[in-house]
């Protein structure tokens, strides 16, 4: 089940998906820790919700509603073992074992979301990011059960299909717990082995909050807030980690303009149009010491160079201002770190503001041309753009109304096809 699987038209059940889709990474991860079956987990806590969706109409949502639903899925999950050590006839041992279990399960709700819950999250991410698992399916199942996000999000996130994902998901927790993987943070190599994995699971959640990928939001600020959380967590892990120290630059950065992004009615303001005095300031200045402090580790990575990026917007006061050319040799260099066809489209919007439309055209053609980014649809909103600034109207409002097609997110949709109609 993916969270709220129809379309909510109650009060209770929109805030029902708001409510799973900021709380369930604590839940999921203080019942691994308590069951150490994160597939077992999940079912806990998805019960919980099933649950929620039929009381939570009727009684109201209660003040504290990651609390409710950790308490019943605790409850449930200290049911299933009590029917479990009875069906193998251990009565002798039971009460024993059920003490320790509550104990170790603190059902008082104010007393849900303690001093565990960082901790339980981070050991989730570093059991989903176990090396027996795929990089795909690292990254898949984390999002999952701490992004919050369904399997088609996800899908849309990495260009791919639902069934998929839905597949590489199932297989990824009956190998975790086939193999027994243990739920806690890893040390010394084995935690060197894992951070990769853990920092594009990181990045990729941030991403989902910087630019919904569906629904009728812009953004999602609390899975930027989570993502910049676990991000401050593991450079405390890894002081001498320059791409964690760059990954927390990034989302510092870009997380300074959220305010910005949005208008009052929440929809989307795009980078040229936003009002820079609603730049969150402090942000700016931890991202900017945080990139320093991934300089002073050794030559940028990929994280580093797109905080890098990030920096020239953040550093100049006016669009006017920005520095566009070097913003162009950093994509170029994240290019050659990283080739990807994003990173190209990315490089492309730069090379624009640099060096002119019709230059950036040829890029972008290029891209279309290599089939790699069918269906994405900021390539032909890109296209689009550049289209208009070059005066050609006609092609620029087709491509944006391609553009409105493909993309998932409502109010992505609804600004698209404004410019269609400009």
């Amino acid at each position: 089940m993916d969270a709220v699987a129809a379309p909510a038209s109650s009060d209770a059940h929109r805030a029902i998906d708001a409510v799973w889709r900021i709380e369930s990474a604590k839940v999921i991860a203080g019942l691994t820790r308590l069951t150490g079956d994160v597939g077992q987990a999940e079912d806990l806590a998805q019960d919980a919700l099933l649950i929620a969706l039929e009381k939570w109409p009727v009684s109201g949502v209660p003040d504290n509603p990651g609390a409710w639903l950790m308490a019943t899925a605790k409850h449930r999950a200290i049911d299933a073992m009590r029917r479990s050590k009875m069906q193998r006839e251990k009565h002798d041992e039971i009460g024993r074992e059920l003490d320790e279990i509550q104990e170790r399960a603190t059902p008082d709700l104010d007393a849900q979301l303690d001093d565990h819950v960082g901790d339980d999250v981070l050991s989730l991410i570093f059991m989903t990011c176990h090396p027996v698992l795929s990089t795909e399916a690292r990254v898949s199942l984390t999002l999952r059960l701490l992004g919050g996000l369904t399997t088609a999000e996800i899908a849309r996130a990495f260009l791919t299909t639902e069934p998929t994902i839905a597949q590489r998901i199932v297989r990824a927790k009956k190998t975790l717990a086939d193999r027994k993987v243990p739920f806690e943070v890893p040390r010394g190599s084995d935690m060197d082995d894992r951070l990769a994995s853990v920092l594009e699971v990181i990045y990729l959640i941030f991403n989902e909050g910087y630019s919904a990928t569906a629904g009728d939001d812009w953004v999602r600020p609390a899975l930027c807030e989570d993502a910049m959380r676990l991000g401050r967590v593991l450079a405390g892990l890894q002081p001498n980690e320059k791409e964690v120290h760059g990954l927390v630059a990034l989302m510092e950065l870009q997380a300074s303009r959220l305010q910005a992004r949005v208008g009052p009615h929440g929809e989307p303001i795009l980078l040229a149009d936003q009002d820079r005095r609603r730049w969150d300031q402090l942000l700016i200045r931890r991202g900017l010491g945080a990139l320093e402090r991934a300089e002073q580790l050794g030559p940028y990575g990929p994280y580093g160079l797109q905080a890098a990026i990030a920096a020239c917007h953040a550093r100049a006061g006016s669009p006017d201002e920005t520095d566009w050319a070097r913003i162009a040799t950093l994509y170029a260099a994240l290019a050659e770190l990283t080739p990807s066809p994003v990173v190209e489209l990315n490089r492309a919007v730069a090379v624009s503001m640099a060096f002119g439309p019709a230059v950036a055209l040829q890029i972008v053609d290029e891209i279309v041309h290599a089939g790699t980014l069918s269906g994405y649809h900021l390539l032909p909103a890109v296209r689009g753009d550049l289209l208009h600034k070059l005066g050609r109207t006609d092609e620029a409002r087709a491509e944006f109304r391609k553009a409105a097609g493909q993309t998932q997110n409502a109010r992505e949709r609804d600004l698209l096809l404004s410019r269609a109609q400009s």
